[in-house]
């Protein structure tokens, strides 16, 4: 069984295309969570419209506290043995499920996996052919403390790792950095190199690809995260 979590806000553009990617990849007793933070155009209406006709959709209102606090209530309802991070605006293409499930299979001691992503904009024309060539991603528990690469949209791990993740911390700059770092603390993550989501850059997206932040704001990040990494792996060792 799988979970696919997603945090919606505000979503009516794009949110139905990546429903219609999403639902004809799972299985009947898969599971697909919506929390909403509080959408204030049709975003609710579509999603209505959805349950009304799957059974595996799961709707919760979420706590309001934004993205970070929205995923992290979306995990915490989550039933499956793995957990797919879903955003509202992109696209899966129609291999991802079963290619993350193929690897889990055949690396059982991997918690968390990254797959790769084609960068499109809002048309879906392709601006990036590969974020991992564009980003240069690569592993490693210091070297994404220092520049994160752990990204959401790409991301699925086993419900095992979900003890050592939440709660989440309120000061972590985002949540699938933590939960990237957890994993990569223990050498438990890895990337699959297939492009599996169509990860779409527009006006409103929640996240940015570079950010903007100056220096001394992403040094204070680093800072704060570095503290709750070591808080947490500590206690739970």
């Amino acid at each position: 069984m799988i979970s696919v979590c997603i945090a919606t806000y505000n979503g009516e553009k794009y949110l139905e295309e990546q429903l219609d990617s999403i639902l004809p990849q799972m299985d009947s007793c898969d599971e697909l969570i919506i929390s909403d933070d509080g959408s204030k155009d049709t975003t609710l209406d579509i999603i209505k419209r959805y349950i009304a006709q799957d059974h595996r959709i799961k709707f919760f209102r979420g706590p309001g506290k934004g993205v970070i606090a929205n995923f992290e209530f979306a995990i915490n309802q989550s039933q499956g043995e793995f957990i797919f991070l879903a955003d509202q605006d992109d696209v899966w293409l129609p291999e991802k499920v079963q290619t993350t499930l193929d690897f889990f299979a055949a690396q059982p001691k991997i918690d968390l996996v990254i797959s790769d992503l084609v960068i499109v904009n809002e048309h879906l024309e392709v601006i990036e052919p590969s974020y991992f060539e564009y980003r240069k991603v690569r592993l490693g528990f210091l070297h994404n403390i220092v520049k994160n690469k752990y990204i959401g949209a790409g991301m699925a791990f086993r419900s095992r790792l979900k003890t050592r993740i939440l709660p989440i911390p309120a000061k972590v700059p985002m949540h699938d950095m933590w939960i990237g770092l957890i994993a990569a603390y223990r050498n438990k993550s890895a990337l699959i190199p297939q492009k599996l989501t169509l990860y779409r850059r527009h006006s409103n997206n929640a996240s940015e690809i570079n950010t903007k932040a100056s220096f001394f704001q992403q040094l204070k990040w680093r800072c704060a995260i570095s503290y709750v990494l070591f808080k947490r792996i500590f206690f739970n060792s």
